[in-house]
């Protein structure tokens, strides 16, 4: 599951450009609320609640359509004064004592950290916040589950929000409250299509029924263009159009406590639990990802594999060498680094050149040893002593943060990966091979076989690149929108195919598999390729 430090990101993408969003307000488009207040299902005596109303984009579609049982709250003072039956306060607090048909919106995104200390004031005495939730948690969640608590039997909750809190650690309350309080009817998922003003981030719709029926399976829409809704686009999405390419609609059954929610198709479904199961060396032959009774174990990649994120310079550019003249004492002080735009599946491109001098004392030191880094450093000094100080005083011509270096520092080769990959046009990952003496940077995550392991590098990296792992990744990896991330958690709950040793025919194919690596790294042929995915194909099978 997505972890607290895993979503920094999200909320970064989620910042107006004129400043703090002291609210997390992010405006709905007139056609997507109009799309969202179509999936409703009321009558003219509903009892309807916004609990967020913002501009009142909302409440001018239900007021035009004659809906006149409205209740909406909003906190900005500034926002929705056309509206006099606004309630200018705050939703959370707010002491509500009658139950609602519909509650319809765009709540707030903001994480606790970012809160202003008024919002935190209120969730500290909020009896719900305290019960479910604690300050690892989206502000977001609270408008969820207050606005299901809320609603009155049968009643619905149509949101427009991020995709993370799906999968997130911290959100497992909130989902678990969900699963037993109601189901979900539909979701739509956005992906990365720019739906909010000056914001880049995941986006879905839900429509929630609070029941206890929970028969009824979900239907999943994926809307995959990144293209400007229009009210023709989200009609063909309703509607899931088989006429339009872009959108792909499937069901799959309501979600469980305490597993994962996964917004896949029964077919992909299918390729990873077959993937699961033959990595694994013990499961349940019912085993489903929704099902309850699953009994499952396999190896990971954290098992059999150290794993380090790249170190950080704070400014690349001040670092790179790009053929300027260095002494040979100079030379002494570089490293060999490798990008991430220089990765390739099994295979890398150019190395660069790092200054590297971070054992050099005093700036005296650096121009007298150094007078070639040190006329390339001054230049950019007022930008090096501006980077993040990591808490301790740091050096202009020094890297901010050396992040797992004794491991990069060590005489084995390793497999580098991008630390983030962007799936949109492509199906492969780019795991390469790399040797010894080679360093990351920031971009870069870096695996190093474990001694204790006896697969070898060459099978591994054989492993990491092959189709099975880049669908498994695709749902069930750290996922924001097209992005898969390649931090040191992500890699390592990866499922691996550990080899039995006392079996021939294992041992045969883990060999051969290893040579047919070792020979593309060194020749890159294409058919290389297909004979290590027909191994893999026999290795994986399912008994």
């Amino acid at each position: 599951m997505i972890k607290e430090y895993e979503i920094n990101s999200i909320e970064a993408s989620l910042v107006k450009e004129n400043g703090k969003n002291k609210y997390g307000q992010y405006f709905t488009p007139d056609v997507v609320a109009e799309f969202m207040i179509d999936l409703a299902e009321i009558s003219p005596l509903s009892k309807i609640l916004e609990p967020s109303s913002g501009e009142g984009v909302f409440l001018d579609i239900l007021t035009q359509r004659r809906y006149k049982n409205i209740t909406a709250y909003e906190i900005d003072r500034e926002l929705g004064t056309q509206f006099d039956f606004i309630r200018h306060e705050s939703f959370v607090p707010a002491p509500i004592d009658e139950k609602f048909d519909l509650v319809v919106g765009n709540p707030p995104y903001i994480r606790w950290k970012n809160l202003e200390s008024e919002l935190k004031d209120e969730l500290s005495t909020s009896k719900l916040w305290k019960k479910y939730f604690n300050s690892l948690c989206d502000y977001l969640y609270i408008f969820i589950l207050k606005s299901i608590e809320l609603l009155n039997d049968n009643g619905q909750l149509i949101f427009i929000c991020p995709e993370y809190w799906m999968n997130t650690t911290h959100s497992i309350s909130l989902r678990n409250y969900m699963v037993q309080n109601g189901y979900f009817e539909s979701i739509y998922h956005f992906n990365e299509t720019p739906i909010f003003s000056n914001a880049t981030v995941s986006v879905i719709v839900f429509k929630y029924i609070k029941s206890s029926d929970r028969t009824q399976k979900i239907r999943i829409t994926k809307y995959y263009k990144n293209k400007l809704l229009t009210s023709e686009i989200l009609f063909d999405i309703k509607n899931a159009s088989t006429e339009n390419s872009d959108i792909e609609t499937f069901t799959v059954p309501q979600f469980e406590k305490n597993k994962r929610w996964l917004l896949t198709n029964q077919n992909e479904i299918k390729r990873i639990n077959r993937f699961e199961k033959g990595c694994s060396t013990q499961i349940n032959s019912n085993q489903d990802l929704f099902s309850r009774s699953v009994t499952k174990s396999y190896p990971t990649i954290g098992e059999i594999c150290e794993i380090g994120n790249g170190m950080v310079s704070g400014l690349d550019k001040a670092f790179q060498l790009n053929g300027e003249q260095v002494s040979e004492f100079e030379k002494s002080k570089t490293i060999n680094v490798i990008k991430a735009k220089d990765l390739g599946p099994f295979i890398h491109k150019k190395i660069t050149k790092y200054i590297f001098a971070n054992d050099i004392k005093t700036e005296e030191e650096l121009e007298s040893s150094c007078p070639n880094f040190y006329l390339k450093l001054i230049g950019q000094k007022e930008k090096l002593e501006k980077r993040y100080p990591y808490d301790r005083k740091i050096n202009f011509w020094e890297w901010v943060f050396l992040r797992n270096y004794n491991l990069f520092d060590s005489q084995e080769p390793r497999i580098f990966v991008p630390c983030k990959e962007r799936i949109s046009n492509k199906d492969y990952f780019r795991f390469s091979y790399v040797s010894q003496g080679i360093f990351p940077t920031q971009d870069v995550t870096a695996i190093f076989k474990k001694a204790t392991t006896r697969e070898s590098l060459f099978y591994l990296l054989a492993f990491l690149n092959n189709h099975r792992v880049f669908t498994w990744l695709k749902n069930k990896g750290i996922v924001k929108g097209n992005i898969v991330e390649f931090s040191e958690k992500p890699i390592s709950i990866i499922p691996f195919r550990r080899i039995n040793w006392d079996d021939e025919k294992e041992v045969e194919y883990h060999d051969r598999i290893t040579l047919l690596s070792k020979s593309y790294v060194q020749g890159s042929e294409d058919l290389i390729l297909e004979k290590i995915n027909e191994l893999f194909d026999k290795l994986l099978e399912v008994k």
